[in-house]
């Protein structure tokens, strides 16, 4: 929603029913509907460009490294030898350019639904969407519950990089998509997503640890800041085939401004609230 107040437009993101999140803007640089959403592109004062979807910020460029190292580094250091890696969503290309950062990193596919997307971040983020022809990567527009039946084995990291779970993406938040996730990943495979904020939708981030909990042997949650998204607090739930996700297993071996050996194994340093609402299911 956009809101003049004298010569001042502003572009406000209705996060709860009872919260927005407000931001100065220069420009509106491009507004169209996609088959499947709509995609707002704008230039904010305090962010740099930002993309929003259907109303809701994804990325700005002032603070979308919080995010997609988080999403990426976690689960690739937590895996010895991650070489073919899944990447659900992400159409910005922000998490397939921190994926292969990894040199072991032989392949990538990245599966969004809406290539519109794809096609904006190429256009409007290119340090973001820099690494989408890259030889290693394989971008695929294509609805990823289709794409991942049938799969076996084929994968060694799976990174879910989904929108909130409403419309065409609320099926990647469920149980049946994570067993299909499980059978796609090789034996010491592990898959993380995005589970949201533990104060504005900690039902989601309840049954997100829920749902995977009966799919995965094991399962943890970490989590970091992310200015732009509600309550700037957000949670990443992983599952695991055999390794312990909160034991780095690998080090960076390239520049990052928030990813760290220390910050991966204190990010599964839960706080009381949240680590409650996951063993009572509750949310707060």
């Amino acid at each position: 929603m956009m809101e003049k107040r004298g010569n001042e437009i502003w572009l406000y993101e209705d996060q709860t029913p009872n919260m927005k999140l407000g931001l100065r803007i220069r420009d509106v640089l491009y507004n169209r509907k996609s088959d499947y959403q709509e995609v707002v592109v704008a230039d904010t004062f305090q962010y740099g460009r930002a993309l929003l979807l259907d109303g809701a910020f994804q990325i700005t460029e002032g603070d979308e490294f919080c995010y997609h190292e988080m999403m990426a580094h976690v689960p690739l250091c937590a895996h010895p030898n991650p070489r073919h890696v899944l990447i659900v969503g992400g159409g910005d290309g922000g998490v397939l350019r921190e994926v292969l950062k990894h040199e072991c990193v032989e392949r990538a596919w990245l599966v969004d639904i809406d290539k519109d997307v794809i096609e904006v971040s190429r256009r409007f983020f290119p340090g973001v969407s820099c690494e989408l022809d890259n030889p290693r990567a394989e971008v695929v527009a294509q609805d990823a519950l289709k794409f991942i039946k049938g799969k076996r084995a084929q994968f060694d990291v799976a990174i879910i990089d989904s929108t909130d779970p409403v419309d065409f993406a609320e099926g990647l938040f469920r149980r049946e998509f994570y067993r299909d996730v499980f059978e796609a990943l090789r034996d010491d495979g592990l898959c993380v997503a995005q589970s949201e904020s533990p104060f504005c939708m900690a039902d989601v981030l309840s049954q997100a640890y829920g749902e995977m909990k009966a799919v995965f042997p094991v399962v943890k949650v970490y989590w970091g800041v992310m200015p732009t998204y509600p309550s700037g607090t957000w949670t990443y739930t992983v599952g695991s085939k055999l390794y312990d996700p909160s034991i780095p297993r690998r080090l960076v071996s390239f520049k990052t401004r928030y990813y760290t050996f220390d910050v991966h194994r204190a990010c599964f340093a839960l706080p009381p609230f949240i680590s409650g609402l996951l063993e009572e299911g509750k949310a707060i």
